[in-house]
């Protein structure tokens, strides 16, 4: 049970820190992480950048975080306010991909307790090869992996996926099918992309920056259409968080309408502000009674 439908997206909260200062912000959610089994610095300095006049980030920060203890030593103390708490969860960047499925069940099995759902996060674009992981043989074999130990659990906990942007339709037809056949919860539409079209920023700009995954409002349109292919071609039948470039109350609004049973935010919280949680909830409040007759 959700106080409200609007989240902070995983990557705000790598550790676990600011969970009474974002329920007081007014989410009805929080996702922590993305965690590894053992802390890392991510990728060298600098490696976060603003692109102000498209209202957009990119990031390649490379699942920096001080390992899944230390965020339960920070949630055993978190107050939560009634708000759900998600682990996305990840691999170390050392940990080759043939083992990779070994840290994810490190995480799963330490942060059992302390969070309320999981997410797998095998879309970053920043930890080298992590993508590769989006493939069907060694994500089919994750999940079950991670479903199988969850239902060995006296209370198994919902498990979802985020998923990248930038894949093709046969690829979520594959993503389709691995969510039926794992028996997974839902998905996390979607993470940041690789993609680099139609900015206002300048090309010279862009490519001094460097690689990265973006976000912010140059994704809005990408994200809901995938929310809106998946929710169509799966018959309505697997529960989607919305995520991407949601910088208004309207752009929420269409995340709902192509789908998305909840909603979290990132980009849009740091250049609107807190005060975009609250209008958000208030629209989807006369969305829902408009839908409801």
């Amino acid at each position: 049970e959700f106080k409200n439908p609007v989240g902070v997206a995983a990557g705000f909260d790598k550790n676990a820190k600011y969970i009474n200062e974002l329920s007081y912000c007014g989410f009805g959610f929080i996702e922590i992480g993305t965690l590894t089994p053992k802390g890392q610095e991510g990728n060298p300095k600098k490696r976060l950048f603003r692109l102000k006049r498209d209202e957009a980030i990119i990031n390649r920060m490379g699942f920096n975080n001080d390992g899944v203890v230390v965020a339960i030593d920070h949630l055993k103390k978190a107050r939560k306010n009634g708000v759900i708490v998600g682990g996305n969860i990840g691999k170390n960047k050392i940990t080759p991909n043939e083992e990779a499925t070994n840290d994810y069940l490190i995480c799963f099995e330490k942060l059992f307790d302390f969070v309320d759902y999981f997410v797998v996060n095998v879309s970053s674009p920043n930890t080298p090869n992590l993508r590769a992981l989006q493939e069907r043989e060694p994500l089919e074999k994750l999940l079950s992996t991670l479903v199988i130990e969850n239902n060995k659990k006296e209370n198994p906990k919902p498990i979802l996926l985020k998923i990248a942007p930038d894949l093709s339709n046969d690829q979520l037809d594959d993503i389709i099918d691995i969510v039926r056949n794992t028996n997974i919860h839902g998905l996390i539409a979607t993470n940041t992309t690789i993609s680099r079209s139609n900015l206002l920023t300048s090309n010279e700009e862009v490519n001094d920056i460097g690689a990265g995954g973006l976000s912010g409002k140059p994704l809005l349109s990408r994200s809901t259409e995938v929310i809106k292919y998946i929710h169509q071609k799966s018959n309505a039948s697997i529960p989607i968080i919305g995520v991407g470039g949601i910088h208004s109350a309207e752009d929420a609004i269409e995340k709902m309408k192509a789908g998305a049973v909840l909603i979290q935010l990132y980009t849009g919280f740091i250049y609107e502000g807190p005060s975009l949680i609250r209008k958000i909830n208030e629209e989807i409040i006369k969305y829902r009674r408009g839908a409801n007759g």
